[in-house]
């Protein structure tokens, strides 16, 4: 068994911890611990991001009881959400802690192994303790890797790295943010001082050698001839041509058993739903919450977040229900999750931001309302019911109208028949390209042909040609226009000898604009007299909205009193009837697969109709 090949202090606390190694745990250490790239593909609540740490705890493990652990940062840890890298952080202490004890009882002495933390949330008197005095684990966000790497103090701490961990990599490859991550990461591997070890996590993902591809990030991967492993299968590895280091995949696959049903009022659904279906859908909620420890309802718009909540507290009463999405302050947000998991609440209704793997305890009920328009988005949300080892997930797909009905079962069809999203991944985008030469540039001198060498190891640049990186350089090195001149240029490039400078204000631009998170027109929401970041609204509300309007955000009625500058000074309304703000092009859109599947089964409804 795989857990055998740990020390015997991390074998005795595994086994006083859990029952036995889970699928991926069994068939991921023995890839982890001899050093190779490694994919681990499983459901939510497999044990899969422990079978990542893990092994790689046991390393330093063994450092630090022959005496060779030093005070260098060894792993970067990558999480999308700041909120999943407060809970690893917190979640890789205990363990830690406890490990740490177990071997101070068995007589052995040993330095502890940190772990640090750095988000937007971080501040900056922690941010500046992580440089004086690096830990060993380092868990952060994309985008505060992207300053880390750009910064000239804190890039010298990331020499000593050699492990990188990147969780919920499906949700970063899909879009900018992966693009920009993908450079990042080859940004950090020519910053170390040794080759990386880089180590993915997911629970779902099509096609997985793809996903393995952008882990990696060398050229010529995409070609590769590769295959996938499962549990049953024997072990397979996916070389990548022209390099030393194979990437193993392990696959137990994204399904589980998983209880699932669609529910609809009793009145019969039309095109849109009314008001009195809307009090139907509301006690249907009420009476599966009074029956559940836990629910988790989920909604694809903030609007219809702060509009569900609101109706469900006038039934159950405020300290039952809470609100959870990305226009709530992170204190609320947090507060929230702690209020969950030790059960204070009965329910929260989120977006997606409770939609990845954070530790808000046990939730027994799943509630999707209307549909996810993704297989995936699906799979992920149900699976936050019954997260943890020998559960079943349980969800419930309310449709509201005539045609979310025919989405719905089209979409429990493609989960039993085993179907999955294809996960995009952008190809290029340029603007992200320039954004992170001259971070590059601006912490260190490049040759042309070196610097695009290293763009082009990112697996979302592996086909960028020369003439479009020699464009970007041009562009950020000339201006816009040249009747412009350069003043809004940021490098300076030497053509005659191919370098690359940077030009004075270029780190700080970088610093200051980095990531790919696009930006949204929203106006903080500031209470009085305390002065406090309740959260945020669309810009279009707040100076649509005048002074005594009273509006919903987290569950609490707020009164504006003015709107000053990007702030929207606001006091307690002490529960008076509100409005519900709004947040314009939220909604998702779906996915080709989805709608594959609601074409095959309005064909089927369509031949059975007419007895073709």
């Amino acid at each position: 068994m795989a857990i055998e090949t740990f020390h015997p202090v991390i074998q005795d606390w595994f086994h006083s911890r859990f029952d036995g190694p889970t699928e991926p745990q069994t068939h991921g250490w023995p890839h982890i611990a001899s050093g190779e790239h490694t994919l681990i593909a499983a459901p939510t609540g497999s044990g899969k991001t422990l079978t990542a740490f893990l092994a790689i705890i046991d390393r330093l493990f063994r450092e630090g009881v022959e005496g060779r652990l030093v005070d260098e940062m060894r792993v970067v840890y990558v999480s999308p959400l700041r909120a999943l890298s407060n809970d690893m952080h917190r979640n890789l202490e205990t363990p830690l802690e406890e490990i740490l004890a177990e071997a101070e009882r068995q007589g052995l002495v040993m330095p502890p192994i940190s772990v640090g933390l750095r988000t937007g949330d971080t501040p900056s008197h922690k941010r500046a303790a992580l440089v004086r005095r690096p830990p060993h684990i380092f868990v952060t966000t994309p985008e505060s890797l992207f300053l880390m790497l750009t910064a000239e103090k804190s890039r010298e701490v990331l020499r000593t790295v050699d492990t990188l961990i990147v969780d919920e990599i499906h949700a970063l490859v899909r879009d900018k943010r992966g693009s920009h991550l993908s450079l990042s990461m080859e940004r950090l591997q020519h910053v170390a001082d040794r080759p990386l070890q880089r180590i993915g996590i997911s629970a779902t993902q099509k096609p997985i050698e793809r996903t393995a591809a952008f882990l990696i990030g060398t050229p010529g991967i995409a070609n590769a001839e590769c295959g996938m492993r499962n549990a049953e299968e024997d072990d397979m590895e996916f070389r990548v041509p022209h390099s030393d280091f194979p990437i193993s995949i392990v696959d137990v696959g994204h399904q589980r058993d998983l209880d699932l049903g669609i529910e609809v009022p009793p009145s019969d659904l039309s095109s849109v739903c009314s008001h009195e279906q809307w009090a139907e859908v509301n006690e249907r909620l009420v009476e599966l919450i009074e029956q559940h420890r836990s629910t988790l309802i989920f909604v694809n718009t903030r609007r219809l977040a702060e509009r569900l909540t609101f109706q469900l507290t006038e039934r159950l009463g405020e300290e039952a229900v809470g609100a959870h999405h990305g226009s709530l302050s992170a204190d609320i947000r947090l507060t929230t999750e702690q209020k969950l998991k030790s059960g204070q609440l009965k329910a929260v209704v989120a977006t997606a931001s409770l939609e990845l793997g954070i530790d808000v305890g046990y939730i027994d009920l799943v509630v999707q309302m209307g549909s996810p328009r993704s297989i995936a988005t699906f799979l992920q949300r149900i699976g936050r019911s019954g997260h943890a080892l020998g559960l079943t997930p349980k969800g419930r797909l309310f449709a509201l109208t005539r045609d979310e009905l025919i989405e719905c079962m089209s979409l429990i069809r493609a989960v039993k028949a085993g179907r999955l999203d294809v996960t995009p991944i952008p190809e290029a985008p340029l603007d992200i390209l320039a954004q992170q030469i001259v971070a590059e540039v601006a912490a260190e001198e490049w040759d042309t042909d070196e610097l695009y060498d290293l763009c082009r190891r990112a697996y979302s640049y592996r086909n960028l040609t020369r003439e479009q990186f020699d464009e970007v350089v041009e562009f950020l090195s000339e201006g816009i226009t040249q009747q412009a001149g350069r003043s809004r240029s940021y490098l300076h490039h030497d053509k005659v000898n191919r370098r690359l400078r940077a030009r004075k204000g270029a780190r700080i631009t970088a610093v200051n604009n980095g990531g790919a998170i696009p930006e949204i027109d929203n106006v903080r929401v500031v209470m009085e007299p305390e002065m406090t970041v309740v959260g945020s609204v669309d810009e279009d509300f707040a100076v649509e909205s005048s002074a005594g309007d009273i509006f919903l955000l987290g569950n609490t009625s707020w009164r504006i009193q003015t709107l000053r500058g990007n702030d929207l000074i606001v006091s307690d309304a002490h529960g008076a009837p509100p409005t519900i703000p709004f947040w314009r092009g939220e909604a998702p859109g779906r996915t080709v697969e989805l709608s594959e599947e609601v074409s095959r089964l309005r064909e089927e409804i369509g031949k059975s109709l007419t007895g073709g």
